[in-house]
C-alpha cells in the first residue's frame, strides 16, 4: 500500500494525514482532530478519544470505533501506531463531539479531498502547490526549479522500475543505494549522515550542483535500463550502478577542474542562511 505522508494544516493546527494510493483517500489522525475540536493538548486529546471510543463502541456505532492505525511521526521524531479515519468517518466522528469548530472543519475536510482530486486530474497544481511550498521554505528560484525537475526524473525511473517489476519500498530502497554510493561513494543513510539529517528528506538539503548529479544518475539509469530491459533485482542493481557511474564520473571531472568538492555537509538550514546573506548583501548596495 503506497503511502503518502504530510501534515495538513486547520487555522495553523497541524493534522498528521497519510495518502492512501490503492483505496485513494486520505487518512487523518483521529487524536489530532479531537485536540483541535476540544481545544485540548494532545494528551488530553488522547484521553477524551479513548474514553468517547469506549462510549461509542458500546452503542454499537462500530463504522467509527472500527478505525485503521497507521505510523505517524509524533513530537519526539519517532513513529508509533495512531487510530486514523477516513473522511467518512471522521465526518461521523465529529457528530460525536460538541465544538464550535465542527462546521468550519467539515469545510476544512472537503477542501484537503478536493485538492487532492484536483491534482489527480491536473498535475500542474500539485507542482504549482510545490513550488509555492518550497518558496515558502526559504529555498531559492533557481533550486526549486532544479528540484521539480528532480522529482520529474525520479517519477520516470520509478516507473520504469515498476515496468521492470520491482517492489516498491524495499527494492526501491535498494535501487536508489546503488545509485547514491555509484555517484557519491556513500550509501544514502552515510550521506544523511554527512548533512546531520535524521528523518529529512535528503534531494532538500543538496545543493544545486548535487542535485544535478543526482538527476543526471538517475535519468542515466532509466535510460540505460529501458535500453538493457534487465530482469529481477540483481540485474537491476547492475543497471543502478552503471547510471550512478555516469554521474561519477562526472563528479570527478568537475572536482579536478574546479578544486572543490561537489558532496558537502550542508543541509538546508546552511542553504537558507546563504540565500538570506545573499539577500542582505544585495539590499545594502
Amino acid at each position: 500500500m503506497d503511502k503518502e505522508t504530510a501534515i495538513k494544516l486547520f487555522e495553523e493546527q497541524k493534522v498528521r494525514v497519510q495518502w492512501d494510493e490503492d483505496q485513494e483517500k486520505w487518512y487523518f489522525s483521529i487524536v489530532d482532530v479531537v485536540a483541535i475540536l476540544t481545544a485540548s493538548e494532545y494528551q488530553t486529546a488522547r484521553n477524551y478519544w479513548k474514553v468517547l471510543k469506549h462510549r461509542l463502541s458500546e452503542e454499537g456505532n462500530q463504522s467509527v470505533t472500527n478505525c485503521n492505525q497507521l505510523k505517524m511521526e509524533a513530537a519526539d521524531g519517532k513513529k508509533y501506531l495512531t487510530d486514523v479515519a477516513d473522511t467518512e468517518q471522521l465526518l461521523r466522528l465529529i457528530q460525536s463531539i460538541p465544538s464550535p469548530k465542527a462546521e468550519p472543519f467539515k469545510m476544512w475536510l472537503a477542501k484537503v479531498g478536493r485538492e487532492r482530486i484536483d491534482e489527480m486530474e491536473d498535475p500542474e497544481i500539485a507542482i504549482n502547490r510545490a513550488l509555492e511550498t518550497y518558496l515558502k521554505k526559504g529555498y531559492s528560484e533557481n533550486w526549486v526549479n532544479q528540484r521539480l525537475k528532480s522529482i520529474e526524473i525520479r517519477k520516470g525511473l520509478t516507473d520504469e522500475w515498476e515496468r521492470g517489476g520491482i517492489k516498491k519500498g524495499l527494492e526501491y530502497a535498494i535501487l536508489t543505494d546503488e545509485i547514491t554510493k555509484a555517484w557519491t561513494g556513500m550509501t544514502t543513510k552515510e550521506y544523511k549522515q554527512l548533512k546531520g539529517l535524521k528523518k529529512e528528506n535528503l534531494r532538500d538539503n543538496m545543493t544545486n550542483m548535487e542535485l544535478v548529479l543526482n538527476m543526471l544518475a538517475e535519468v542515466s539509469t532509466t535510460e540505460i535500463s529501458q535500453t538493457q530491459n534487465p530482469k529481477g533485482l540483481t540485474q537491476h542493481k547492475k543497471v543502478a550502478r552503471a547510471g550512478g557511474e555516469v554521474a561519477n564520473k562526472a563528479r570527478k571531472e568537475l572536482e579536478n577542474k574546479t578544486g572543490k568538492k561537489v558532496i558537502t555537509s550542508k543541509n538546508a538550514k546552511n542553504l537558507h542562511k546563504q540565500i538570506e546573506n545573499i539577500e542582505e548583501t544585495t539590499n545594502d548596495q
